[in-house]
């Protein structure tokens, strides 16, 4: 792929953009960041967004939007999508996953109820981690390589460190029953370019959805 000038338009948060701006590091790409406030998206960029929704990415001045479509463009534009459609396969289900989890923690989230999003979150912590986390751990068996697609990491590899080290952690419960996830996460973050994304990234435990659960 040649070197188009790309910008990603997202809250001033890790969220749902982390993914695709870790990919650019692994992959050593520039990805210029556009952040702004929840209070600014309404009156100032919400009517740039596509769909509305954010975030979007600018590709040489043309816009696109949907974090998952942009992610797994990307993944296989810079090589991260495996080498087979098998390969794809394996991925698209964790990517998956992933989203469903999501929807999971939005509800505890949106719970207005203190006692019951407690509930929530605990149920979240404990059965969906389970869930999730015990779907992840029957694919890494089945590949027997290490990584989710393969034998080198990819963007299932990187979304699931996502999870475990972005604005999913606090609906997170422990994984210790997961080995295969763990060692997952060790090979992901060992990873130098990860290491120098994560030793710089920009972060504030006041903008981020999870953290705000824990107040």
């Amino acid at each position: 792929m040649s070197s188009p000038n790309v910008k990603i338009y997202y809250f001033d948060m890790m969220g749902r953009a982390e993914m695709i701006r870790m990919l650019f590091a692994v992959a050593g790409k520039q990805i210029e960041n556009i952040r702004f406030s929840f209070e600014d998206w309404p009156k100032s960029f919400k009517e740039k967004a596509p769909f509305g929704t954010t975030p979007w990415v600018e590709i040489d001045g043309e816009v696109h939007a949907q974090s998952m479509a942009i992610a797994i463009y990307f993944a296989r534009e810079f090589g991260f999508y495996g080498k087979t459609n098998r390969d794809g396969l394996l991925i698209d289900q964790v990517l998956n996953l992933i989203h469903d989890f999501i929807e999971v923690s939005i509800v505890v989230y949106k719970e207005p109820d203190k006692e019951k999003r407690a509930q929530c979150l605990k149920d979240c912590q404990d059965k969906s981690t389970r869930l999730y986390f015990g779907g992840f751990e029957q694919i890494l068996k089945k590949t027997g390589t290490g990584y989710v697609a393969g034998n080198q990491i990819s963007l299932a590899d990187i979304a699931i460190f996502d999870v475990v080290t972005g604005w999913m952690k606090p609906f997170l419960g422990p994984i210790d029953e997961f080995p295969l996830c763990k060692a997952l996460l060790e090979k992901v973050a060992a990873n130098e370019k990860i290491k120098g994304y994560m030793a710089t990234r920009p972060y504030s435990s006041k903008k981020e959805w999870g953290d705000q659960l824990l107040v």
